[in-house]
C-alpha cells in the first residue's frame, strides 16, 4: 500500500480511543439494510463546517440518513495523526460502510479496507494505491473521483472574459492531484479565452507544463490564503481562485479589503455556504454530497460496487454554480461562449488533458 508521511498518534489520543489503525471488526458488524445498517464519516483536518469538501461529505451521509433512516457515525480529524484511530473507531463502532473526505485517508482507509475485507469504504478525491503508487482495486473500497479540470476550464474562460486588469490568478492548499486538477482546467480555460480573442490575459500561480506554482501548504490557515492573495492583487490579479478548502476564506477576507476583486470559490456553492457572496463570481462545483449519498444507498440496498465513481459536465458530477450577483454583469456573448464550450466537452470536441485526472 502507498504510504504518506503520518504523525503517530499522540498517547492522549490512543487512550482515549482505545484502539490502533488496524484493528479488525466486531463479529456482529455484518452488512445490513434499513435501521440494521450503520454508515459512517471521517473528516480531514478541515472539519465538517469547512465550507468545502468535508461539509459536502458531511451532507451527502445527512441525505443518506433521512432517505434510509439508517444508523450513523462520524468522526472529525484535527491533523493527519487522527487518521488511523478515527477510521479504526468507525470499525470498532460496527459501521458497515466508511467514507474518508479527502486525498490524504487513503492509507488509513486502505489499511482498514485490507483488514475488513467483509465492511465497504468510500474514499473521496483518490483513488487507492501500492507503495509505487500504482492504482490498487479494492472489492470493498470504492474511489469517489472528480474531473474537476472540466469544470475549472469554464471558470478560467470566465475569469479571462470577466477580468478588468487583464491578470488573473490561483493557489492550492497542498500540491495533490485533487487540488493541481482545478488549477489545469483553469489554466487552459484562460489559455482558450487568449487563443480565441487574440487577448494576453495573464495567469499567476500556476504553470500546468511544470506543474509548479503556489500553494499555502495545509487546508487550514486561512492566514497564508490571505497572504497568497494580497501577493496575486499587489501583482494586478482582480480574480482569484484558491484551491484549498478553509484557506480560501483567507482569500476572500483579502479581496473584501480590494474593490473590485472577485473570487471563483471551488467545490461548494461558495455563495451560498460562505460569507463572502457579494464577492464570488461563480464556484467550480464538485457534487461530493451527491456521490457519497449515492455509494451509501448502493451499499444500503445490496448492490455495492467499488468500481470508480467519476464526476463529469456530462453526468452532473462537476459543474458551475450560477454567477448570483454577477449575473447582470456577465456579458451574454461570454456566457453563450461558455455554455458552447460546455456542450463541447460533453460532446467530447474538447478535452482537457491533465496529469492529474482520475
Amino acid at each position: 500500500m502507498k504510504k504518506t508521511s503520518l504523525v503517530l498518534p499522540s498517547m492522549l489520543a490512543v487512550a482515549a480511543l482505545g484502539l490502533s489503525a488496524c484493528g479488525a471488526a466486531p463479529e456482529e458488524s455484518a452488512s445490513g439494510e434499513g435501521s440494521d445498517f450503520k454508515a459512517c464519516i471521517v473528516s480531514d483536518a478541515g472539519g465538517w463546517d469547512d465550507q468545502s469538501f468535508n461539509q459536502s461529505t458531511y451532507d451527502g451521509l445527512q441525505a443518506a440518513i433521512e432517505a434510509h433512516g439508517i444508523e450513523h457515525a462520524e468522526a472529525q480529524s484535527q491533523s493527519d495523526s487522527d487518521f488511523g484511530p478515527n477510521v479504526d473507531a468507525m470499525v470498532q463502532q460496527g459501521c458497515n460502510l466508511t467514507i474518508g473526505a479527502g486525498f490524504l485517508l487513503e492509507d488509513a482507509l486502505q489499511t482498514a479496507a485490507e483488514a475488513n475485507p467483509d465492511l465497504h469504504f468510500g474514499l473521496v478525491d483518490s483513488a487507492f494505491s501500492d507503495a509505487e503508487g500504482a492504482p490498487v482495486e479494492l472489492e470493498n473500497g470504492k474511489p469517489l473521483l472528480f474531473n474537476t479540470a472540466e469544470a475549472s476550464y469554464l471558470a478560467g474562460y470566465l475569469a479571462a472574459g470577466m477580468t478588468e486588469t487583464g491578470t488573473v490568478a490561483t493557489f492550492g492548499g497542498i500540491q495533490i492531484p485533487s487540488v493541481a486538477i482545478f488549477m489545469d482546467g483553469f489554466a487552459d480555460g484562460v489559455a482558450k479565452y487568449n487563443e480565441d480573442k487574440g487577448a494576453d490575459v495573464k495567469l499567476l500561480g500556476w504553470d500546468k507544463e511544470a506543474q509548479s506554482g503556489s500553494f499555502s501548504g495545509d487546508f487550514e490557515n486561512q492566514g497564508q490564503g490571505k497572504t497568497l492573495t494580497e501577493q496575486f492583487i499587489a501583482q494586478g490579479a482582480d480574480i482569484i481562485m484558491p484551491v484549498a478548502g478553509p484557506v480560501g476564506l483567507g482569500a476572500a477576507a483579502a479581496a473584501s479589503e480590494h474593490d473590485g476583486t472577485k473570487i471563483i470559490w471551488v467545490d461548494s456553492d461558495g455563495y451560498n455556504t460562505t460569507e463572502y457572496g457579494s464577492l464570488i463570481l461563480t464556484s467550480v462545483l464538485k457534487e461530493i454530497a451527491t456521490a457519497v449519498e449515492t455509494t451509501v444507498t448502493e451499499s444500503v440496498e445490496g448492490n455495492w460496487s467499488a468500481e470508480p465513481y467519476v464526476g463529469t459536465l456530462e453526468n452532473g458530477g462537476v459543474g458551475l454554480s450560477e454567477y448570483h450577483d454577477f449575473a447582470g454583469e456577465v456579458p451574454e456573448e461570454l456566457n453563450s461562449e461558455i455554455e458552447a464550450l460546455k456542450q463541447q466537452i460533453i460532446d467530447g470536441d474538447i478535452t482537457i488533458d491533465t496529469p492529474n485526472a482520475p
